[in-house]
């Protein structure tokens, strides 16, 4: 330890890291300097091979769901009702220790069908590493909540797909919107009553049935104390509306490729991005059967980056049909600067500015036009909404 918030890569592999990623490594309140400036410039000079490991990873640490949701591609793509092995998820942290920040323990399942979800969170917080959940809220009881917040969970996005109950019903399918709806408002209550740090976040997709709701989901949701954050997010699943981005909007490389995060699955099995698995791409390695260094720089990995630093993507099947957002190298860069939790903060007032301002034209390059697509921070929430659920009080 060299001072409070300082490590060392040598401290990091002492608690379980292999992979040396340079001579000397700081950290300041989880930040991997010498990791992001070794990727910020690799991305920058467009190499193919990376000295550096990903910023953070989406980790699908089950793949069962409770739910049907027509616009979830596990209704495209089955999945095993299976948790992710605890020697998998171990091998993984322990190998991007000295370098991942964060971890989305999220995928195409519930996090909370996963029994030993609350274990894998405090696993990453040993070894330094943030974590951010993703949940449908049909299990976000008190006790859960109570032990989640115990936690020291960084980020929840609590999703509501609808401010009525027959769009939220219809898309999600098993689930009942008062329930879910109680459940959410008692979470931010006690999280705003215990003041634990964990930002949350709801967030709704914009779909047909819901768009005409967001001004009545942002007036419910940014009255509920504890409520730090509304979103309203573009569907870019490909499935309720297919499409992709043109050859022309590939003039600056995929920060994925560069930064990740990568999308490891369930059973262990490694893909460029969570769009690539969901597009049908194949795995790039696996788990427990090569090393996370060599999977990062593997023949399929280079060959992509290559292809993007050259403005060839579009030749690359899963990213000509990619729908997610392409951001300016500008907010690259700053992304591999500031915090993660700063950049998360920031995005809705970057995704404002370059789709409803002159001047942030270009910082963002969705696949179809926003068609109004709203991004609101909840600053100072007003009075609470009329007839809570009595427990939250």
């Amino acid at each position: 330890m060299l001072a409070a918030g300082f490590t060392t890569t040598a401290a990091n592999n002492a608690a379980g890291s292999n992979t040396p990623i340079g001579p000397l490594h700081y950290t300041i309140e989880g930040v991997r300097f010498w990791n992001r400036w070794k990727l910020l410039g690799a991305y920058l000079a467009r190499r193919e091979k990376l000295g550096a490991l990903p910023v953070e990873y989406i980790v699908e640490t089950t793949a069962k769901c409770n739910l049907y949701c027509p616009m979830c591609v596990r209704e495209t793509y089955k999945q095993p009702k299976a948790d992710m092995a605890d020697e998998i998820f171990e091998r993984l942290v322990n190998q991007s220790a000295s370098t991942a920040e964060h971890m989305m323990l999220i995928g195409l399942g519930e996090p909370f069908m996963d029994a030993r979800i609350f274990d894998r969170i405090e696993y990453c917080r040993r070894h330094d590493i943030s974590t951010l959940l993703s949940t449908n809220g049909t299990f976000l009881d008190e006790a859960a909540s109570r032990r989640l917040l115990a936690t020291g969970l960084e980020h929840i996005t609590l999703s509501f797909d609808g401010s009525t109950k027959e769009s939220f019903e219809y898309y999600r399918k098993g689930a009942k919107f008062e329930k879910v709806r109680d459940n959410f408002v008692r979470f931010a209550g006690l999280k705003h009553r215990l003041r634990a740090r964990t930002q949350v976040v709801v967030q709704m997709v914009r779909m047909e049935r819901n768009r005409t709701e967001v001004d009545d989901f942002r007036r419910f949701w940014e009255a509920v104390e504890g409520v730090d954050q509304v979103r309203i997010k573009e569907d870019e699943t490909n499935l309720m509306r297919p499409a992709g981005h043109p050859a022309s909007d590939w003039g600056y490389p995929c920060h994925y490729l560069w930064r990740g995060p990568m999308y490891v699955k369930q059973d262990g099995s490694v893909y460029p991005c969570c769009q690539s698995y969901m597009l049908g791409g194949g795995p790039v390695g696996q788990i427990g059967s090569t090393p996370l260094d060599e999977i990062w720089n593997s023949e399929e990995m280079r060959r992509m980056r290559r292809l993007h630093a050259q403005g060839r993507a579009g030749e690359i099947d899963i990213c000509a049909r990619c729908c997610t957002t392409i951001p300016h190298p500008l907010l690259v860069a700053a992304s591999l600067v500031l915090h993660g939790s700063t950049v998360r903060r920031l995005l809705p007032a970057v995704e404002r500015l370059a789709y409803f301002s002159r001047a942030g034209r270009g910082l963002l390059r969705p696949s179809t036009a926003p068609d109004g697509l709203v991004q609101i921070e909840v600053l100072r929430p007003p009075a609470p909404p009329a007839g809570p659920p009595a427990d939250a009080r």
